[in-house]
């Protein structure tokens, strides 16, 4: 792997990490200090790497370069006794051991104890959500936005009103109390969900599957649910949700990196055992009377994963579940995909009826979402002339290349895609 491969896996894989650890350090009111510090030290790598190898420890040498940064920067704003004071004496020699005590508290992840400071129910969910994305889970802006359904300015002014409040907070802010993490559980499914449907199908130009977002983001929702203050059905829910969908990645890739339809892939390439763990993750999630969207998702994804082949999926336990879906968590999204699963149960006029008369709110219009299934089901009954106008809508509106693509293939009448 060369240097700067490595340094970009570092920057998916480490990045969050690298920020929770020092702010850990020096406090999460320092975070827009932390973050240029952790910019730089991924940069100083490589350019340093690039000329002289990659060291032995190389989380170890990004730690220590962006910790000299960020203290530097804080010396800088005459701030330098008042961090000493609470740290200690740290130079140039600051290493990472795997041993490094983590502060007494309830949760035993740097990253994870840093999530639930960025949900702080004080901040708007939205601007918990995009603080969280951005500064622990390595997204841009653009991707941030797409995931949210909203605006690139939008991304950008929550960022900003949620690290002004947390520089209003005190040094302490990392030892939450065990009512606190209660409160904002909710909060961090949000996020460990995102995170996840990023990695699921990513708006990256060039890696539409980002499988280390997947595998992050089931490690960090196993932690919620090993903690006390995480084990609620919900988590088990999220949990089996996305081991289910983990077990089918490898059949949605091509080599070449084009997507799959769910009716191309190979099923004999699905991973048993991951459907296995998610299905005994959603027995657990079962206790109790609570009934989440994670219930009903994981739900779905557990009918396609124990269904022999498209046609024998049980499509009316998948419309009830969407039934369901949409009773607990009302959105015109959940409903578009309600009809996609009518139209294979009962037939594309059916399914146009499910939306027919819907007008899509502006945040959904604007999705290529929106224009492909109605793009689908008007192919699908005949409709040519609708259908080629909402064609071209969802072509021109997908976020990426490999996006594009698949819709070409799905949608394009089958003269056309022949010639």
């Amino acid at each position: 792997m060369s240097a700067s491969q490595l340094v970009d896996n570092f920057f998916r894989h480490e990045y969050g990490r690298l920020i929770a650890l020092l702010a850990r350090r020096v406090g999460v009111h320092h975070l827009e200090a932390i973050e240029d510090a952790a910019q730089t030290a991924l940069m100083s790598a490589l350019e340093s790497w690039t000329r002289g190898g990659i060291p032995d420890n190389p989380s170890a040498w990004l730690f220590r370069v962006a910790h000299n940064h960020v203290l530097g920067e804080l010396r800088q704003r005459s701030r330098r006794d008042q961090i000493l004071t609470r740290q200690g004496e740290h130079r140039g020699d600051v290493v990472v051991h795997a041993s490094d005590p983590i502060l007494v508290g309830e949760v035993q992840d740097d990253l994870l104890r840093m999530l639930f400071v960025c949900c702080d129910e004080v901040l708007p969910l939205e601007s918990q959500l995009a603080l969280a994305l951005k500064v622990l889970c390595g997204f841009d802006v653009r991707e941030i936005a797409h995931r949210l359904f909203t605006t690139e300015a939008n991304v950008y002014k929550r960022v900003e009103r949620a690290r002004h409040r947390l520089q209003q907070l005190s040094p302490s802010i990392m030892e939450l109390e065990p009512a606190q993490f209660v409160a904002r559980l909710g909060s961090v499914h949000k996020v460990l969900y995102l995170m996840f449907t990023e990695g699921h199908l990513s708006s990256h130009h060039e890696l539409p599957i980002r499988r280390e977002l997947c595998e992050e983001a089931i490690r960090l929702a196993t932690l919620v649910a090993e903690h006390p203050a995480g084990q609620s059905p919900e988590t088990c829910a999220l949990l089996a949700l996305m081991h289910l969908h983990v077990a089918r990645m490898s059949a949605r890739e091509r080599e070449s990196g084009e997507l799959l339809l769910l009716e191309e892939q190979d099923r004999k390439l699905w991973d048993q055992e991951q459907i296995h763990v998610g299905l005994s993750w959603l027995a657990q999630s079962a206790r109790g009377d609570t009934y989440s969207r994670y219930h009903a998702e994981a739900a779905i994804a557990a009918e396609h994963c124990l269904a022999p082949s498209l046609e024998q999926t049980r499509w009316d336990k998948v419309v009830e579940c969407y039934s369901l879906l949409e009773h607990v968590a009302p959105s015109p999204l959940h409903r578009l995909n309600r009809a996609i699963a009518v139209a294979e149960w009962k037939g594309p006029a059916a399914g146009l009826a499910v939306i027919e008369g819907t007008e899509p709110p502006t945040w959904l219009a604007g999705s290529y979402l929106w224009a492909a299934v109605l793009a689908d089901l008007h192919q699908r009954c005949g409709n040519e002339p609708i259908a080629a106008h909402h064609r071209e809508a969802a072509i021109a509106l997908a976020p990426t290349q490999a996006v594009k693509n698949l819709l070409r293939r799905r949608l394009m009448p089958k003269s056309s895609a022949q010639q």
